[in-house]
């Protein structure tokens, strides 16, 4: 589920633990701790924040407004292509999550937030996650604009950024599938598996096996969703040693197994990840 919200104290909110927030600054000033660093925010400056369990210490002043969009990363993860702008610009923008943005720019991402805003509720619409996911994509190919605008030279050229690239060019080219070990990643980058686990770490914030775990399953969810294949044949094709194996996993990533994905029904599974915690979050927003 996709939240809208104007309260900045609720950003790193639980039910935002496995999303991606979509902040601006209408007005005053806010700070937060973000990845052991203090943030300062004023009017216009856009915040991208990746990681919402690392914020602490949110203040506002001076009267400080907001609003964002807090989206899914699964979700999000989907809706672009593999490109080295969109790894680089997640990794500097982890780094610095705050983006300066002219008064045109930020008319135009506050009508971007509005688009979604209007469109949230309308989840009788057919097309729900298609629709949403428009909506999402065209917000996030402005942001890739406004942050490209200061970042001329993203692509990092010192050996950490080399390695973080290199990483996430094989998770975005499908290796997850059938390779699930850090160890095989390593291997592939020359690199040992514990400098790899603390370059991924430090750089982003997330375990090498997180994001090795989240393309996989996002791989095992389209997988789910296409009928044609039995689990057991998903189970092959994606080189788990057994479908017991694959079903913890699925237990374990997706919070249900494989059968009842299908029994359930795709499309309400994949929706209702955390929907309870989203759900209580909404309401609370929502009544402001």
């Amino acid at each position: 589920m996709i939240v809208f919200s104007e309260e900045f104290s609720l950003v790193n909110s639980p039910a935002f633990y496995d999303c991606v927030i979509h902040l601006i600054c209408t007005e005053g000033t806010g700070t937060f701790l973000y990845n052991d660093r203090i943030f300062k925010m004023s009017k216009n400056d856009i915040a991208v924040i990746s990681n919402p369990r690392l914020v602490t210490k949110i203040r506002g002043y001076d009267n400080f407004r907001c609003e964002y969009i807090a989206a899914p990363d699964k979700f999000l993860h989907n809706l672009l292509p593999a490109n080295n702008y969109a790894i680089q610009g997640r990794v500097s923008l982890f780094d610095n999550p705050i983006i300066a943005v002219s008064d045109i720019d930020a008319s135009r991402f506050r009508s971007d937030l509005a688009n979604i805003k209007k469109r949230i509720d309308d989840t009788n619409h057919r097309f729900y996650q298609r629709l949403m996911g428009s909506l999402l994509q065209t917000m996030i190919y402005d942001l890739f604009d406004f942050h490209s605008k200061t970042n001329y030279s993203i692509m990092t050229t010192d050996r950490i950024g080399y390695i973080t690239t290199q990483f996430f060019t094989l998770i975005e080219g499908g290796q997850p599938k059938t390779h699930r070990e850090v160890s095989h990643y390593a291997k592939q980058l020359n690199v040992t598996a514990k400098y790899l686990s603390d370059t991924i770490k430090r750089v982003t914030g997330v375990s090498v096996s997180t994001h090795i775990n989240n393309a996989a399953t996002t791989i095992a969810l389209e997988y789910l969703k296409d009928n044609t294949m039995s689990v057991s044949q998903i189970a092959d094709e994606m080189n788990f040693s057994s479908l017991s194996y694959f079903s913890r996993f699925c237990v374990k990533h997706i919070g249900i197994s494989p059968v009842k994905f299908r029994t359930a029904g795709a499309k309400n599974s994949a929706e209702n990840i955390s929907v309870k915690e989203f759900i209580r979050l909404k309401t609370i927003v929502s009544a402001r």
